[in-house]
């Protein structure tokens, strides 16, 4: 008869991360520098200085960290850049996320007024825009803001490398007791009253 070795690893726990927001994320969301003077151009916007927006974040951030210098320890330091880098880049995917909604809306109102049988998706009075160019127009505003944001995270990301010296990344926190639910807790809680 063989005898079955007990492996050592069924009994490690696997602790599920809530993960965050990267940088690479925020890239794949957001327009670049390219597209963004296209879109600025094709409709008439003001074309960002994508590098002054870096530029000026990062130096904001090397500048607010030089002065915390002498209050704040090291650790002290990465943690407090961490969380400010993590707004950054944060808020920049949702902006870019509300842009990708926005063209995907634009997308479809042109498609619907593009089709000659649809009566409610006519343009109206002369003089006045459709529903279909406003929904282009708004994207496009969306596409600057979304790319001025993600030139912001990129610009604190940078400083934070340079003050940290290591690349940053999310804040990923352990999801406390998974799969045990407030009902669980509470049955569990009742059934050890009950003796």
């Amino acid at each position: 008869m063989t005898r079955k070795t007990a492996n050592p690893r069924t009994n490690a726990r696997i602790v599920p991360l809530r993960k965050g927001t990267t940088i690479e994320m925020v890239r794949l969301v957001c327009p670049d520098a390219a597209q963004c003077s296209l879109i600025a151009e094709s409709f008439g916007l003001p074309v960002l200085d994508s590098d002054g927006i870096r530029d000026l974040h990062e130096k904001l951030l090397v500048d607010t960290a030089a002065a915390l210098d002498e209050g704040l320890g090291e650790r002290a330091m990465q943690i407090h850049l961490q969380r400010i880098v993590g707004a950054f880049v944060g808020s920049a995917y949702g902006a870019g996320q509300f842009y990708s909604r926005a063209v995907t809306e634009a997308r479809d109102a042109t498609a619907k007024a593009a089709c000659d049988d649809r009566d409610e998706d006519v343009d109206g009075p002369v003089g006045f825009d459709s529903a279909a160019q406003r929904k282009r127009e708004f994207a496009a505003d969306m596409a600057l803001q979304s790319h001025a944001l993600r030139m912001a995270a990129q610009g604190a990301v940078t400083a934070y490398e340079q003050i940290v010296g290591e690349a940053w990344k999310p804040f990923e926190r352990a999801i406390e007791n998974p799969g045990r639910t407030v009902d669980r807790k509470a049955a569990d809680l009742q059934m050890a009253a009950l003796g």
